[in-house]
């Protein structure tokens, strides 16, 4: 990104901040103690980064959601491969994801609080659940859309079927499973959030109840300002590893 593009993304960052800056210290909206000024929070922000308070519960969160949204989307990937490459797999499976597809991942949550308990497992199961079906399905409908006259040129030139599916079906399918995987890292993130605050004791989610207990604006929206970034962190790294897989894939594809 050039650096005008940078500045001109960031004006109306900064222009937000400005308005929110003035209407709060000029208290200009009721309720105005319920809105601390820009500079207050950011100040705060960095009070709890120092005092090691953020960081701690962020590493928590961060845990938690890595080893959910790995282990979610490796089994969804597997899961929607076989789904989209099998007509006999996807005639089993479909049914049973199309059913359990549309649960929210956080309507599991009471069952799953009398299943495996409240300790480390919950958040993560919570955050696997999440993130399986909808991968699982963005997997099988890549595949399944894959031009299936590339699929019968490969197989009348005696390519094998795995050669077929990692030439030409997972290069092709890559897109939309990338998008699956981008849209469920920031779901991911507020899953984990809603099951900390209800259930868990540590993490981003309990340091959001404690400041509401509190009454600490200030430290709410410094939490929402630190959740905001690392979803926009997460969307962009794999964004970042679609381009890089996407090039390598269509540059494997040619040779």
């Amino acid at each position: 990104m050039r650096l005008s593009d940078f500045v001109w993304s960031m004006l109306p960052i900064g222009l937000f901040a400005g308005v929110w800056e003035i209407v709060a210290r000029l208290n200009l909206i009721p309720g105005s103690f319920f809105l601390p000024p820009f500079s207050v929070v950011v100040q705060e922000l960095f009070y709890l980064t120092v005092n090691g308070v953020l960081l701690s519960n962020l590493l928590h969160s961060l845990i938690r959601v890595l080893v959910g949204l790995t282990l979610g989307s490796i089994s969804g990937i597997c899961i929607g491969i076989l789904m989209g490459y099998s007509r006999v797999m996807h005639a089993i499976l479909n049914p049973i994801v199309s059913l359990l597809y549309p649960i929210p991942a956080l309507g599991w949550l009471p069952l799953l609080m009398l299943w495996i308990g409240i300790n480390e497992a919950l958040p993560i199961t919570i955050i696997f659940l999440c993130s399986f079906f909808p991968t699982a399905y963005a997997t099988a409908t890549g595949i399944r859309n894959v031009d299936r006259k590339l699929i019968r040129a490969a197989e009348t030139l005696g390519a094998s079927p795995a050669t077929i599916l990692r030439t030409i079906i997972l290069p092709c399918a890559l897109p939309t499973i990338f998008t699956g995987l981008r849209l469920e890292s920031g779901m991911a993130w507020r899953v984990v959030i809603a099951a900390e605050m209800i259930a868990i004791p540590t993490g981003m989610g309990a340091l959001f109840m404690q400041a509401q207990s509190l009454i600490r604006v200030d430290i709410i929206i410094a939490c929402l300002m630190v959740l905001s970034l690392m979803c926009l962190f997460f969307e962009k790294s794999f964004q970042y590893m679609e381009s890089r897989l996407c090039r390598w894939a269509r540059h494997f594809e040619q040779s």
